[in-house]
């Protein structure tokens, strides 16, 4: 698994874990984030129970096991969090931070020392060492009850599905042509967005951020102008496809 410091700041950094060549060929490519302080490290979308292994082994080459005090699950698919049993016995003290609205669902993935903190649907923040995160509200897109991180000191926006690329473990980190990059990224928001209003509901949200690096849960990080180019694609993309193709 690849471990990709993304910020370096005076007081936090920012890591990228993900493009693993081990995991089942079945099974979708995941990017994982971890943000770290002086004390203190916050866990988003820490993957699924196939990842949990390399996840961890790469985690705390990083920051060590006792300073990971809590998580993010974006939404409540498995491919983000069904690793959380396994998470829920290696650290003390954890809270996760996640959508109200599926708390009932995350707790069957194993839930017992780790105390869950529901956002809700307007919105939170979390205080990590003075650092100010944000949970912005990104509902429908593609989960009923869904929320994305953003870091105004970094100026990075952890994105979740928003953005996703189905790509190999090989492709590249950053996008790199973002006109080339559509081609990997169409059918992801055609299918799996439901809805244009929340689709349009976010953009407006979004484009109020001062925002630098975009990093979605599977395929590339956006970077510079490549923020503002997906969202201008986005913004004109129908979504909703099996609606509007029925």
């Amino acid at each position: 698994m690849l471990t990709k410091e993304i910020y370096n700041g005076s007081n936090h950094q920012w890591f990228m874990f993900g493009r693993d060549p081990e995991k089942p060929s079945a099974i979708i490519d995941t990017n994982q984030y971890m943000i770290r302080t002086k004390k203190n490290a916050l866990l988003m979308d820490p993957g699924g129970i196939e990842l949990f292994s390399s996840m961890l082994a790469n985690v705390v080459k990083q920051v060590p096991i006792q300073q990971i005090t809590h998580l993010f699950a974006s939404h409540q698919d498995p491919d983000i969090i069904s690793s959380l049993g396994l998470w829920d016995r290696a650290l003390e003290g954890a809270t996760l931070h996640s959508p109200w609205i599926w708390e009932g669902f995350i707790r069957h993935f194993g839930m017992e020392s780790i105390q869950f903190k529901p956002i809700p649907d307007e919105g939170s923040s979390l205080s990590l060492d003075g650092l100010k995160l944000q949970f912005i509200p990104a509902h429908y897109l593609h989960s009923s009850g869904n929320f994305h991180v953003y870091d105004p000191v970094a100026k990075i926006l952890m994105s979740g599905d928003i953005g996703a690329a189905l790509e190999p473990t090989d492709a590249p980190i950053f996008v790199e042509n973002f006109d080339d990059h559509i081609k990997h990224m169409s059918m992801f928001h055609e299918r799996w967005m439901p809805s244009n209003a929340a689709k349009n509901d976010w953009i407006k949200r979004v484009r109020e951020l001062d925002i630098e690096l975009m990093c979605p849960q599977h395929g590339r990080i956006f970077r510079g102008e490549d923020v503002q180019r997906f969202l201008n694609w986005f913004e004109a993309l129908e979504v909703g496809s099996a609606i509007t193709k029925s």
